[in-house]
């Protein structure tokens, strides 16, 4: 609560000095510090935008870390590097915002890019604020897959995770868990290793599988397949109580998995546009590089009945 409060101190002191400044320039008539006012003003809205977004965290995960799932879906070897591209673009947003994420697991794609990958983005709030991204991505472009160079459409899936080190009031029997080991099956070189020191999974109730060999020590590898079946035991429960949730209510309840929730173009012109909250950028290049913030804080605006800005 002292972090929080000092936070929201510092940034109306900061806005008090750069409003007291501006009006100073304008009664003496001089535009020398301009610039400089202009970057602080546009220095605390993005402080502000960021503070508006924790404000908007209010699920019980919310606060957790993430655990981001990236699948490639239609379009062949142009949807296995779209999601590689994907794995890059919330690794960047991870590493701007002060996280250290962290790959889990890794399938690499037969020519390029990846058929799947998991990576942790452990710290306060990463869930909260990444479960904007779960859903179908889009991405239209001039393909460099194809000896034409024709625009070809590809997808990718995400899956957001909150991190849980348990289930709750999941009764999770561990007779229902099989575990296989096996050689990890990376790229060649030092990502092959000689041991079986990789680990699958299968969560027979559910039929949830986990596999995970990013690691080199067995134990480790273990720990974290067990940390990913527990997030993705929770998400199943909370699929669950919200559809229930919706039945009671008279709702319909879609029983497709996951809608297509941004598109990503290239050619023949740049957007990036989300479906969900029509919210749109005309820098592509920015957001794949990690600029997620508008994308998210539309997202939770529209989630807690907000109107932007």
């Amino acid at each position: 609560m002292r972090n929080t409060i000092e936070t929201w101190r510092s940034l109306d002191e900061r806005l008090a000095s750069t409003v007291e400044l501006v009006q100073m320039a304008i009664a003496e008539g001089t535009r020398e510090l301009e610039g400089e006012l202009r970057q602080d003003l546009e220095s605390v809205g993005k402080e502000l935008e960021s503070l508006e977004m924790r404000a908007m965290l209010g699920g019980p995960y919310d606060g957790n870390g993430a655990i981001v799932s990236v699948q490639a879906g239609a379009g062949g070897i142009d949807s296995q590097d779209w999601a590689q591209m994907l794995v890059t673009m919330f690794t960047r947003w991870g590493e701007s915002h002060g996280y250290k994420p962290r790959v889990l697991d890794w399938v690499d794609g037969e020519e390029a890019g990846i058929k799947r990958a998991d990576i942790e983005i452990a710290g306060q709030d990463a869930y909260g604020y990444l479960k904007a991204e779960a859903g179908v991505h889009r991405l239209v472009r001039l393909s460099p897959f194809d000896n034409q160079h024709l625009r070809h459409t590809s997808f990718a899936r995400v899956d957001v995770l909150p991190e849980v080190e348990d289930v709750g009031d999941i009764d999770v029997n561990p007779d229902d868990v099989r575990i296989d080991y096996f050689r990890s099956s990376g790229a060649g070189g030092q990502n092959v290793q000689k041991n079986s020191t990789a680990v699958r999974l299968v969560h027979e109730p559910s039929g949830i599988t986990v596999s995970v060999q990013n690691e080199r020590s067995q134990a480790r590898n273990r720990d974290i397949a067990f940390k990913i079946l527990n997030a993705r035991l929770m998400e199943q429960e909370l699929v669950r109580r919200r559809e229930e949730e919706a039945k009671l209510r008279g709702e319909h309840v879609s029983a497709e998995w996951g809608n297509q929730i941004r598109s990503y173009v290239l050619h023949p012109y740049k957007m990036v546009k989300d479906h969900r909250t029509d919210f749109e950028s005309p820098d592509p290049e920015g957001v794949l590089n990690g600029e997620l913030d508008g994308f998210l804080l539309a997202f939770l605006r529209q989630r807690v009945g907000v109107s932007g800005a």
